[in-house]
C-alpha cells in the first residue's frame, strides 16, 4: 500500500478524510480541509463522502461538496447531483451548485435534467445556472469533443469554469460592454467575465469590479469569485461593501467573504473577523473558513490535509 503523509497508508488517509468531512462536531474549517483533500482523490469512497456531504445541515459545506463533484468531473456522481437539483427543500445555493456540477461534467445525457429545472425551479439563480450549464454542454457538443478538459485548459486558475472565455481577440472595452449589458444572455456575460479575468490588468479588473452592480445574484457571486482568484486589492472596497450589505443574497456575500480572504489585507481580515458572527450561517461560516485558510497560509502550511494542488474554492 502506498503512503501519502508521514507513513499513513492511502486507505487510512482516505477513511480519515471521509470521517472528518462528515463529522458535524468538527469545526467547519476542519471539514473544509477534508473536503479540499478529498476532491484531489479518485474512487468511490471520496465520491460517496462528498455526495453525502451535499445533504449536510451546513448549506455552505453542502454547496461546496456539490461544487467539488463538478470540478472532479466524475460521471458516477450524476444520479446524486440530479437528486440534489430536484430537491426543492434544499437551499438554492446547493441546488445551483448541483446544476453547475452537471454542466462541468458536460455529458449530453445531463441536458434533460437541466432543461427540467430550467423550467420548474422557483429560484432564479438556479434557473440561470441551468441556462449556463446547458450552453456549456452545447458548446462542447458543437466543438465535436467529448474531452471534458478542453475548456479547463483555457483557465490559468485550475478551475472548470461554467463558461468558456470569450475570444482572446476581444478588446477589454468590448468585453466590459458585454459584461455590463443586462440585455445579454448569462453565458455571454460569463464568457466576457472569464476573458477579462484571464486578461488581467488594471482596466480588466476595473470592469469586473463594476459588474458587481449587476441585477443577477448569480452573476455577482461569480464576479466576487473571480475577484478572489485575481487577489487584486483594488477590489477590497467593493467586496467589503457587499459583505456588509445584509440585504444582499447570501451566495454573493459568501463569495465576497472568501474573496476578501484571498486578498488578505488588514482591513479585509478585520472585516472577516467581524462577520464571522453574522446571523446568516452561509456568511459566518465563509468568514471562518477564509480566516482559517489565511492562518495556515501565513504559517507556511497547507490548508489541505493531503496537498496535491491549490484548492479551487466556490
Amino acid at each position: 500500500m502506498c503512503s501519502l503523509v508521514d507513513g499513513v497508508s492511502a486507505s487510512d488517509m482516505e477513511k480519515f478524510l471521509c470521517d472528518r468531512l462528515l463529522d458535524p462536531t468538527q469545526p467547519i474549517s476542519e471539514r473544509f480541509r477534508a473536503l479540499f483533500s478529498l476532491r484531489n482523490l479518485k474512487g468511490p469512497a471520496p465520491r460517496n463522502a462528498l455526495i453525502q456531504a451535499t445533504r449536510d445541515s451546513s448549506n455552505l459545506l453542502a454547496h461546496e461538496a456539490a461544487f467539488a463533484l463538478g470540478q472532479m468531473q466524475d460521471a458516477e456522481a450524476i444520479p446524486a447531483l440530479e437528486v440534489v437539483l430536484n430537491d426543492l427543500s434544499l437551499h438554492p445555493i446547493v441546488r445551483h451548485e448541483a446544476a453547475e456540477a452537471l454542466g462541468a461534467i458536460g455529458l449530453e445525457s445531463n441536458i434533460p435534467l437541466l432543461k427540467n429545472s430550467l423550467v420548474l425551479d422557483p429560484a432564479p439563480e438556479v434557473r440561470e445556472t441551468c441556462e449556463l450549464a446547458l450552453q456549456r454542454i452545447e458548446e462542447l457538443k458543437s466543438n465535436g469533443s467529448n474531452d471534458k478538459s478542453s475548456m479547463t485548459e483555457k483557465s490559468p486558475f485550475l478551475s472548470v469554469d461554467p463558461a468558456a472565455p470569450a475570444s482572446s481577440h476581444s478588446s477589454v472595452d468590448k468585453l466590459r460592454e458585454v459584461l455590463l449589458d443586462e440585455a445579454r444572455g448569462m453565458y455571454e456575460r460569463y464568457s466576457a467575465l472569464f476573458a477579462l479575468r484571464n486578461h488581467g490588468g488594471e482596466e480588466a479588473v476595473s470592469a469586473i469590479i463594476d459588474s458587481l452592480g449587476a441585477k443577477s445574484a448569480l452573476l455577482k457571486h461569480e464576479v466576487a469569485y473571480v475577484l478572489g482568484q485575481l487577489q487584486n486589492k483594488a477590489a477590497s472596497a467593493a467586496l467589503s461593501s457587499i459583505l456588509r450589505n445584509e440585504t444582499e443574497h447570501p451566495m454573493v456575500r459568501h463569495e465576497a467573504a472568501e474573496a476578501l480572504g484571498s486578498i488578505a489585507d488588514d482591513q479585509s481580515v478585520a472585516l472577516l473577523e467581524e462577520f464571522a458572527r453574522d446571523p446568516e450561517p452561509i456568511v459566518s461560516q465563509s468568514c471562518e473558513v477564509a480566516l482559517s485558510m489565511l492562518e495556515f497560509e501565513r504559517a507556511g502550511k497547507s490548508f489541505e490535509f493531503l496537498f496535491m494542488q491549490t484548492p479551487v474554492v466556490h
